[in-house]
């Protein structure tokens, strides 16, 4: 039996909040169960230096924790003059798995900036992130295309979402909250678009190997439950992709 009580293969609550913020050009508070991550997109008429007059733009993110996201006080990273190496991990992932489903010629040269702060953590905050970060960039694009600056549908080639997927007690178990995570024998992140493709996969057996059997059984559950994310997007996106 989970913690949760859940099944095997089922989700934890997830909620996808719109417009949450007042002044980003797109924004989603998204909700994995007791996970809440705001992620804001903003847009800015530049690139990095590296991409001027590539004709292309570019699509870049950022993630921080809260210092009561979790449930002792952590000191904010930029009081220590640097952010630390899972941090930096989970931004490069985000900025990796949005920008597999841009189209960056069709941006032009603007850079979208999708920030991923975590209001309250337990567990899958990266996946919780690239779900409600895809969110807050498709209504980017759609204030852009209000104001005839990019069509949406050139822009977005697909849908993407982001689960985890682990073996606790020995049964493989989808979308992990912290009492699995911390104590599961395998931990798994899949990003995959709508159309099935994977974008990334990060895999760790904490104990013993996992097998190829256990690895495909939780490909399955992975797909099964990214495909349900990627209703929920167009749901909560009125169906406008």
């Amino acid at each position: 039996m989970r913690p949760s009580k859940r099944a095997g293969d089922q989700l934890r609550q997830v909620s996808l909040e719109r417009n949450f913020s007042r002044h980003a050009e797109g924004s989603c508070l998204v909700k994995f169960g007791d996970t809440h991550v705001l992620c804001t997109a903003s847009l800015e008429e530049r690139v990095p230096g590296w991409l001027r007059n590539s004709g292309k733009g570019w699509v870049t993110a950022e993630y921080g924790m809260l210092p009561r996201a979790t449930g002792d006080r952590m000191r904010r990273e930029a009081a220590s003059g640097k952010q630390s190496g899972r941090t930096q991990e989970i931004q490069r992932l985000i900025g990796r798995s949005l920008r597999a489903v841009v189209n960056l010629p069709a941006l032009g040269e603007r850079q979208i900036t999708v920030d991923c702060d975590v209001i309250q953590a337990d567990g899958g905050t990266r996946t919780a992130a690239i779900t409600g970060g895809f969110v807050a960039l498709a209504d980017c694009l759609a204030w852009m295309e209000a104001r005839a600056m990019v069509k949406r549908k050139d822009v977005l080639t697909s849908h993407v979402a982001a689960i985890s997927c682990g073996i606790y007690n020995g049964e493989p178990v989808l979308d992990l909250d912290y009492p699995e995570d911390s104590t599961a024998e395998t931990d798994a992140n899949f990003v995959m678009t709508g159309a099935g493709g994977i974008i990334e996969i990060q895999g760790t057996a904490e104990g013993a190997p996992f097998s190829e059997d256990e690895f495909l059984k939780l490909l399955a559950l992975a797909r099964k439950g990214i495909n349900e994310l990627v209703e929920m997007q167009r749901e909560a996106l009125g169906g406008e992709l």
